[in-house]
């Protein structure tokens, strides 16, 4: 099937001839950017469109033996409009267009082109291209040229991702594109402006680097408000129930979205992208990569991204409301309150690379979950003119989980069952101020200031009857052994930024930043054995628990020199950190202070619009977290006991990364590679003492280099109504593992291709397929461990007798260990047919997930001495019938 869709894309590329010629005006000077539309005449052929280049070329792909109405505009003058009828020859047209005077005078301007095109915007006039049918803005976008939607409401322009939607100039709800273009009613569109390297404060704009792309959409004049929004309901065998509410309300004052669910079936309908976007989006986040991995490693991301457990009950509400109070100042914050009951099981096959004693262990781990988080965030933006702009953010969120587990361990060393009891509560408030300034006309100030708190409870419990940690922990006899361990932690985080921006001439601006980054941390712990005569065994006397201080402040200034050079951008960046802290446990005390240079240079090539070369290289410091300070020992589970370091210092490393963009409307062609390298100068490393399964970590600074590197390329191109995507992937890193006082060099290596084929037709259906293939090589102790797997997928949608919509998925993974010679192989299919009637708000479906009741999925993971196979149990068979009401 695969070949046969290579094969009838190359042959409908063969039915293609080109149109190809100059746009100049009557004394043949080039019109750059001018319009060329060709209209076909036969209602199953798609319109055509072309711009022309910098000295007024164009090339123009048209169908074989159809008939075209082509006009060419530019504004400012005359269109011109010919008939063509193609042949199997390719033709040569040339264009000379006449001055319009009229056509600039504001009073008689009746002349909109279909596309406009900027330096950094490009302006699409949608009535241009709608052919009537369209009821949202997903099938207004399929029909610009160079737009693309996918099935999940991504919207990618000239190969390059949105990241943000605006409505009249104002973030629409948090942004997110999947909600305007499912959503926003397609008469309401006037125009679409898609605007590179966005920045939310316009005065900001060529000075901050911003890689953003925003899409703005311009209402019609009658068609400024407008409320839309759907309710699901569904019921499935075994008791499997569905509520779902989608409801929104638009108007350029006031907008207003809730999202409810309410389900058993393991559907979360608000993901962790959706979260991203609530917090200001990824392109935002990214620019502090400390902020977004402290977030993407959160608990409540950890639940958005968890797809796998034997049973789920989802409750979910999230409310988000802004309020224009003028035109001036802006009000917008959301809530969202999540409660969830989750229980999961996974089988691990734990081999332990130990040179002296090599094992494995059989785990099983069970877990019931009970997840409560409220979050909220109110913010204020107030943007006075031009040349000022102020926000406000506050952020709350509030966390209770608790979970019951229960780890069964089969190795060499003992066999046994550790029940684990947990309860985390958890507060974090955030503030964050920005204010912007244009001070003269070549100076540009900001000041960033942000406060963070966070204060985490979670007390755990382990229940065995059998002794655990021998030797590391000083447990006394009993029947039962019941552990408990209490924690605590404060912290304060402050920071603040000022920045300048100087303008010194178009090819030259200078940039200096004065900053201070304090935080103020305390941590303690108890670790105590309760005994079954009501006494308390605490393991204090033999070097546990904590009571820990940890004071850091950091005060930095920062050079940046940005120059033009022709087509490319220099930015050479110097900043001079000063970094003073302190730690205190209880009696011991310790203080340090060092000052570091740290480098940074960017290089950006614009060899036009669609085609970009980046280069970035950084030297980055990184301090120890407290955990990895506190210097008293510390239960971390069942197995493991870890001890810090109060005299750690700073880890060192570079980073380099070099991207390559290009994209042609023309030949529907998109190429991107990215190259990222990181050499590790100095690295806190966990040395560990391993006895079977029972470990002994602590951390230490470690001066010999390690490197990390990969590469990523995507190939995608269109030829006529099939897309043919290819991707791969290479990694290597090598890193150093400290085990029972040895010194071992691993290495890592992994490859991963797919190459899939998409189609796009308006009457049959639409089929995406798709062959993946990973190899994963990992060497420790010389001794070298293979792993492969081959993915199969592929998706079906198919509209039909105009009000059926067939959906389906399959996906099949042959996963095998080469060095144990071991295979496993499991496949998923899901399933669904929606009934709507045109125009009518009701629909209904039925659908099926995990069609084949598969019961596990099976995956790879390893560490400097631990390969795990490991199954992961996943919900059964779900057939639901739902009913959806959309307005």
């Amino acid at each position: 099937m695969l070949i046969l869709l290579i094969t009838a894309g190359f042959s409908l590329n063969a039915q293609t001839v080109i149109v190809s010629g100059k746009v100049t005006d009557t004394l043949q000077n080039p019109l750059a950017y001018a319009n060329i539309l060709a209209i076909p005449e036969a209602n199953d052929q798609d319109l055509r469109f072309a711009i022309t280049e910098a000295n007024g070329t164009y090339k123009l792909g048209l169908v074989k033996n159809q008939s075209y109405k082509v006009t060419v505009s530019y504004l400012g003058y005359t269109s011109q409009t010919i008939a063509i009828t193609t042949t199997n020859q390719n033709l040569t047209k040339n264009f000379s267009l006449r001055e319009n005077p009229n056509q600039l005078d504001e009073i008689t301007l009746n002349y909109t082109p279909p596309i406009t095109v900027k330096k950094d915007t490009i302006t699409y006039n949608v009535d241009s291209f709608k052919t009537g049918e369209e009821r949202k803005l997903r099938e207004v976008l399929k029909k610009l040229p160079g737009v693309e939607v996918d099935k999940a409401g991504n919207v990618t322009v000239q190969g390059k991702k949105v990241t943000k939607v605006l409505v009249e100039n104002k973030t629409f709800f948090t942004g997110n594109t999947k909600l305007a273009v499912n959503n926003i009613p397609a008469d309401a569109v006037d125009k679409v402006e898609v605007l590179d390297n966005y920045s939310e404060v316009a005065m900001l704009k060529g000075l901050q680097d911003g890689e953003d792309m925003a899409m703005n959409i311009k209402l019609k004049a009658d068609k400024k408000k407008f409320a839309f929004g759907d309710v699901e309901l569904g019921a499935g065998i075994k008791d499997r129930y569905l509520v779902h509410p989608n409801l929104f309300y638009y108007s350029p004052k006031t907008n207003v979205n809730f999202i409810g669910d309410y389900n058993n079936q393991g559907i979360k309908s608000f993901s962790f992208r959706d979260y991203i976007d609530f917090e200001g989006g990824f392109g935002k986040l990214m620019s502090d990569a400390g902020n977004y991995f402290s977030l993407y490693n959160s608990d409540f991301a950890q639940y958005l991204n968890n797809q796998d457990y034997t049973a789920n009950t989802n409750q979910f509400g999230a409310l988000n409301i802004r309020q224009s109070i003028n035109t001036k100042t802006d009000v917008s914050g959301y809530i969202i309150s999540s409660k969830s009951k989750t229980e999961t099981q996974s089988n691990t096959l734990n081999e332990y690379l130990n040179l002296d004693d090599a094992f494995i262990e059989d785990r099983n781990t069970t877990n019931s979950i009970n997840k409560f988080f409220t979050i909220a965030k109110l913010t204020l933006d107030y943007n006075p003119s031009h040349d000022e702009d102020f926000a406000y953010n506050s952020f709350v969120k509030l966390t209770n989980n608790d979970a019951n587990g229960l780890t069964t361990t089969i190795n060499p060393s003992q066999n046994n069952s550790i029940n684990t009891l947990t309860d985390i509560k958890e507060l974090n408030l955030k503030q964050n101020i920005s204010y912007s300034r244009k001070l003269s006309k070549n100076h540009t100030a900001t000041l960033q200031a942000t406060y963070n708190y966070k204060n985490d409870k979670p007390i755990t419990e382990w229940f065995t009857n059998q002794q655990i940690l021998q030797g590391l922990i000083p447990l006394e006899d009993d029947t039962v052994y019941n552990i408990l361990q209490t924690k605590r932690s404060n912290s304060h985080n402050a920071n603040v930024i000022l920045k300048d921006y100087w303008v010194l001439n178009n090819f030259n601006h200078l940039y200096t930043s004065f900053g201070v980054n304090a935080a103020f941390n305390s941590f303690e712990n108890q670790d105590v054995q309760q005994l079954s005569n009501g006494s308390i065994n605490n393991f204090n006397t033999t070097g546990f628990g904590n009571d820990f201080i940890y004071n850091f402040i950091n005060t930095f200034v920062g050079l940046e020199y940005k120059f033009q050079i022709g087509k490319a951008i220099f930015k050479p960046m110097l900043y001079y950190n000063f970094y003073s802290w302190n730690t205190k446990q209880l009696d011991d005390r310790y203080s340090n202070k060092k000052v570091l240079l740290l480098p940074k240079f960017t290089t950006k090539v614009e060899f036009n619009n669609n085609e970009k070369l980046h280069f970035r290289y950084q030297l980055n410091a990184r301090f120890p977290a407290i955990n990895q300070l506190a210097n008293n020992f510390i239960l971390n589970s069942f197995n493991r006991v870890f001890k810090g370091d109060a005299t750690l210092e700073n880890q060192l490393y570079h980073t380099v990364s070099l991207s390559y963009y290009k994209f042609s409307l023309f030949k529907n062609l998109n190429f991107n590679i990215n190259t990222n390298f990181n050499k590790r100068i100095k690295t806190l490393k966990s040395t560990t003492q391993l006895q079977g399964i029972e470990q002994f970590s602590t951390s230490v600074l470690f001066d010999q280099p390690e490197h990390n590197f990969n590469i990523s390329a995507r190939l995608s191109k269109k030829i006529n109504k099939i897309k043919y995507n290819i991707r791969g992937r290479f990694s290597y890193s090598d890193f150093f593992q400290i085990l029972n006082t040895n010194t071992n060099l691993n290495i890592s290596k992994g490859i991963s291709s797919t190459l899939s084929v998409e189609t796009f037709f308006k009457d049959h259906p639409n089929i995406e397929m798709g062959y993946t293939k990973d190899f994963n090589n990992y060497r420790s102790f010389s001794v070298i461990n293979k792993f492969e797997n081959d993915r199969f997928f592929a998706n079906v949608e198919y509209d039909f007798l105009k009000d059926f919509i067939f959906k389906a998925d399959y996906s099949f993974d042959a996963y095998t260990n080469k060095s144990a010679n071991t295979k496993n192989t499991f496949d998923t299919a899901n399933a669904s047919l929606f009934y709507q009637i045109e125009d009518s708000p009701w629909g209904f479906e039925i659908n099926a997930t995990n069609i084949f009741d598969v019961t596990v999925k099976q995956q790879n993971t390893f560490n400097s001495f631990l390969i795990s196979d490991s199954k992961t149990f996943i919900l059964p068979r779900i057939i639901m019938f739902k009913v959806a009401y959309k307005f």
